[in-house]
């Protein structure tokens, strides 16, 4: 098993970091058209495929939040109905399940950058590599203060509150229809709206850990992979888009590759802020409610763990998205390996999260589980 590239992954996540890489902006654009490049390099033909996509989860968001005050001023049997309906809307948006409102707002263009090395010998199975290339804005509610509430519990745990907690939280006080409830969820809703007109008109951050380490471990893993495929598998690499703004990137990916993706033999193997600490893989995630990954899949990982020769990474229930969660959604067997500070990721969607303060050490240990990974998936494609 080859060992990661550390040097060449430390110069890929530079030259990320340098760019602004805004969701379903021209700088997203002008990510993807340097990976292409980067791959063709590489000997690994790639292509540039567009899609349409908001920038910023920030209005989607809004709206549910305005409508949860209305359902708060309504009071009476509507304002309950509306409140839970809102948030039976909220759950299915930002865990990306149905994301029906976004067809109505203003869209933008998108960049996914797909590649495929195809199996040495028959291909029986199908590996995809997916990491998002963007990078999310900032805004007050990402300061660093706020962002690590709560460590020593999630610690404890191996639990991240969720995020979005305290609007769902908004929306059932809403829903009870009381007088004193209605009044805190407004409050709380009041204050959804303006965080989230902030993260709009806030600048997008350099994104080193989150996730140029991602992009760049799958690079590094490309590079091995062209001069040594896999007998009896073909990988793709999906690096996606606008996965700050909403996994639109990952979304229109399987909706253009899933119907050649066959569930019972392909696995979505997917990378993400790998600068911040301990290694982890997702037995949980979701901003609202908890959507799992499948203990079967998560094996595989702790498998690909102990071939690389390390410890198997911890198992956490984050409090945001992943990519692979998508296809999940869809009948594909997905994990996605991330790392973990002390209780929460540091420098998260802040302009902080820069080369300079990755941790380096845990990007190397999260390369060596993806790439035992890997060499898992190759183990179990290959003839009985």
């Amino acid at each position: 098993m080859r060992a990661p590239e550390i040097a060449s992954i430390r110069a890929d996540v530079d030259a990320l970091a340098a760019m602004r890489r805004s969701s379903a902006r021209a700088g997203e654009r002008e990510s993807a058209a340097w990976l292409a490049q980067r791959l063709e390099r590489a000997g690994v033909g790639a292509s540039i495929e567009p899609y349409r996509y908001q920038h910023s989860y920030a209005l989607a968001h809004a709206l549910h939040d305005a409508t949860g005050l209305v359902a708060c001023a309504l009071g009476g049997v509507r304002g309950p109905v509306l409140a839970l309906a809102t948030l039976a809307s909220y759950e299915r948006e930002v865990s990306g399940r149905s994301q029906w409102l976004r067809r109505l707002l203003p869209k933008a263009d998108g960049a996914n950058v797909i590649a495929r090395i195809p199996a040495r010998g028959d291909a029986r199975a199908t590996l995809v590599l997916v990491a998002h290339h963007d990078a999310a804005n900032t805004g007050f509610v990402w300061r660093p203060s706020i962002v690590s509430a709560g460590a020593r519990r999630h610690l404890r745990r191996r639990r991240v509150d969720p995020f979005m907690a305290p609007l769902e939280l908004a929306l059932l006080l809403a829903a009870t229809g009381r007088r004193g409830a209605r009044l805190a969820a407004a409050a709380l809703l009041a204050f959804g709206v303006a965080a989230n007109a902030d993260v709009a008109r806030s600048p997008t951050v350099p994104g080193a850990s989150d996730n140029a380490t991602g992009v760049a471990v799958c690079l590094d893993l490309a590079d091995a992979l062209a001069a040594d495929p896999l007998d009896h598998a073909d990988v793709i690499l999906a690096l996606v888009g606008s996965e700050e703004a909403g996994m639109g990137g990952m979304a229109a990916f399987l909706d253009r590759h899933a119907p050649e993706l066959d569930p019972a033999t392909t696995f979505v193997l997917g990378l993400d802020t790998l600068g911040a600490g301990t290694p982890i893989v997702c037995s949980g995630e979701g901003a609202m409610r908890e959507q799992r990954y499948r203990d079967l899949d998560i094996a595989l990982v702790e498998e690909g763990a102990a071939l690389a020769g390390g410890a198997a990474p911890q198992r956490w229930r984050i409090g945001g998205w992943t990519d692979p969660i998508l296809a999940v959604f869809r009948g594909i067997p997905a994990v996605s390996i991330l790392s973990m500070g002390p209780g929460y990721f540091p420098h998260y969607h802040h302009p902080s999260d820069v080369p300079e303060n990755v941790d380096w050490a845990s990007v190397e240990a999260c390369a060596q589980v993806a790439a035992g990974t890997v060499a898992a998936f190759a183990r179990r494609a290959a003839p009985v």
